[in-house]
């Protein structure tokens, strides 16, 4: 089976063109009891790449300080087969999941319908992998698909899977799900408490003004060994932007999720004596941002909210070992909705053009675009007050409804939205390709839940498979501030989606694997390479500053660093370890204190200097012990041996 990106990774074409003919799912014979395998990849790149989720503010990365990660939870049950991924990223990507899916065909039996894409929405990690130009565009400071670092995450992710697959043994899982309250905000609070709530006002009056989702879902997955159980993987999905890390941050990493999967891991291994693959994903996020304290955004905040979150989590671990079972029934389905052929669901129509509205310029409220955020129409809270008699209502329309196609083709936007659902046992994953609003999240949950019985816990997803702008209710999107105005389809968007949803999780939950695709799926896409080149150049390694430590601040830990001299980026695998930091306390013998797998460790790319490439390390929050002495150990990587640095104190 060939590469459909080979041909495009030079970077010298102006566009990809190419196409994928997904494989039907095979049916699969009945398996008593649950399978299942996990598997962990990193997907941190050279520096270079863009920086998606901040658009024209964000920069190019440096280097990393938490990697990138994709997880994978694999489940075989009955007739169907499943893979979580959950990657740290902005979003998922049909390019990804088709790609992917076809990579794995041949290796194992996990199909399109049960491949699914999730993401932590991070917005430190690269773009340039998205199904749509639009996105490619403007989700980043600079714009293009880059099919090089495109085929590294297919080719990083589709092992990922085939391991967990291959892999796979006997198994017993629980699904539950906590509330997590004081580590979260609503971001846009005043067009929040404009929703006519489904919540039971009977029941909870007071709900309505729950303006933030709390609900922490857990899926927890033992191997079975010995007629006991042991950790295999925790996958977690909760709602809160990945925004703890500001704009102004040039390095990679994975925000406050990094914190909530290490802490969640470091608890389950403390309790358990091993650790499991714990990976997360996003819930419904869209108007929810950490609650971080005022003028303190970075690493230290992002721990704090992380581990927070990372704690409530490991706690519902432990409660779910009591509900461990392997008769966990399993079903999967996908539907592609391709809006050039029907934009009709529920009686609601969709109108036939996107729009980006005025306030998605001005920015969200934790990263306003200066001076613009003030200014009618791109303030938020400006609603058109004349001529909102039209498909996209209230909303200001960047250039008018006439100008902004002359800018911004039909064909650029998404046109084929991934709608996917998956049962594990008592809940019923949705998976949508928007950034979803509280309110949104609720309604669609409820469609579902209504639609599939009372028996079911329903989880919506955002950006999975794919990355297709927000969607807020008809309530919200009236008002006009950022997550209006990036709802692309109008206001009706949310009952579009939510009478697809509830139908399609039906069809699902009749039918068991269902795949709703086009015979062939099509990508056109303006093409830029930026992940780095390798040169082929070797160069000695050699220090350029002797290791000095620097005092902390109120927002940025204390921290060891130094300057070294080494190979070009693109001769170096970021995304195998690079940094080592070893102890001695005197006796000669030295061990392993920290290394680049954990949160201590930053490095950058500094320039060119000619005869090689400047980098700097800092190691965060060293532990302070009278008598021990440090070494920093850089590993053989790519071209360039080992490195040992002098002891220092």
């Amino acid at each position: 089976m060939g590469e459909p990106l080979a041909p495009f990774l030079d970077g010298r074409t102006r566009r990809a063109t190419f196409s994928v003919r997904p494989v039907p799912p095979a049916a699969l014979l009945e398996q008593a009891g649950l399978l299942a395998g996990a598997a962990e990849v990193d997907l941190t790149p050279p520096p270079g790449m863009p920086k998606a989720g901040y658009s024209s503010n964000a920069h190019d990365g440096d280097g990393f300080r938490t990697r990138l990660r994709a997880r994978v939870v694999h489940l075989r049950a009955g007739t169907a087969s499943m893979a979580i991924v959950q990657c740290d990223l902005l979003g998922g990507s049909s390019v990804l999941q088709h790609l992917v899916a076809q990579k794995v065909a041949p290796l194992c039996d996990v199909p399109l319908a049960g491949l699914f894409i999730g993401a932590t929405h991070t917005h430190a990690g690269p773009g340039q992998f998205l199904g749509t130009d639009f996105y490619n565009r403007f989700a980043s400071n600079r714009s293009g698909f880059d099919p090089a670092y495109t085929q590294f995450l297919v080719d990083r992710i589709a092992g990922a899977v085939v391991t967990a697959a291959q892999n796979r043994r006997p198994a017993r899982l629980a699904v539950g799900s906590t509330d997590v309250w004081g580590w979260t905000r609503n971001r846009s609070q005043a067009p929040h408490v404009r929703n006519d709530t489904v919540a039971d006002k009977r029941t909870d009056p007071q709900r309505k003004y729950v303006s933030v989702n709390p609900h922490l879902h857990l899926i927890r997955v033992d191997e079975v060994v010995d007629g006991g159980t042991v950790p295999m993987a925790a996958a977690v999905v909760f709602s809160v932007h990945g925004t703890g890390v500001p704009v102004r941050a040039r390095e990679y990493n994975a925000d406050l999720w990094a914190y909530i999967t290490g802490e969640l891991g470091d608890r389950i291994e403390s309790a358990h004596g091993s650790r499991p693959v714990v990976g997360a994903m996003e819930g419904t996020h869209a108007d929810v941002a950490p609650a971080i304290r005022t003028g303190a955004p970075g690493h230290l905040e992002a721990r704090r909210v992380g581990a927070g979150i990372g704690a409530a989590a490991a706690e519902l671990y432990e409660r779910l070992g009591e509900e461990l079972t392997d008769s966990v029934p399993i079903q999967v389905g996908l539907r592609e909705v391709e809006l050039e052929r029907s934009r009709t669901q529920g009686g609601v129509t969709l109108p036939r053009r996107p729009a980006v509205g005025a306030a998605l310029v001005a920015g969200a409220h934790e990263n306003l675009t200066p001076i613009i955020w003030r200014i009618p129409p791109f303030r938020a809270g400006t609603p058109k007050r004349w001529g909102a008699d039209n498909p996209q209502g209230a909303k200001w329309i960047i250039g008018s409804r006439w100008l902004q196609p002359l800018i911004l083709p039909l064909r650029s936007f998404p046109r084929i939205l991934p709608l996917q659902v998956l049962r594990i046992g008592p809940a019923t994953i949705v998976g949508l390709p928007f950034e979803i609003t509280v309110e949104t999240g609720r309604r669609i949950a409820a469609a579902v839940s209504d639609a599939t019985g009372a028996d079911t816990s329903v989880i919506v997803s955002s950006v999975a498979n794919e990355y297709s702008g927000y969607i807020a209710t008809a309530e919200e999107y009236g008002l006009q501030h950022y997550e209006g105005g990036h709802t692309l389809y109008g206001p009706l968007s949310q009952e579009f989606i939510a009478a697809h949803a509830s139908e399609f999780a039906a069809v699902v939950r009749r039918a068991g694997t269902v795949a709703e695709v086009a015979p062939e799926r099509r990508w056109r896409l303006h093409v830029h390479r930026y992940l780095a080149r390798p040169t082929g150049t070797r160069v000695a390694r050699l220090v350029l500053s002797a290791p000095r430590f620097v005092d902390p601040t109120p927002s940025l830990d204390g921290y060891w660093t130094l300057e070294w001299l080494d190979a070009a980026p693109g001769d170096l695998r970021w995304h195998e370890p690079m940094i080592r930091v070893e102890a001695s306390d005197g006796g000669g013998a030295w061990f392993t204190l920290a290394d680049d797998q954990g949160h201590a460790i930053e490095i950058s790319h500094r320039g060119d200097l000619g005869d090689g490439h400047r980098y700097r390390l800092r190691w965060y929050d060293p532990p302070h012990r009278a008598g021990r002495r440090f070494r920093f150990v850089l590993l053989a990587n790519g071209p360039q041996p080992e490195f040992v640095t002098e002891p220092f104190d």
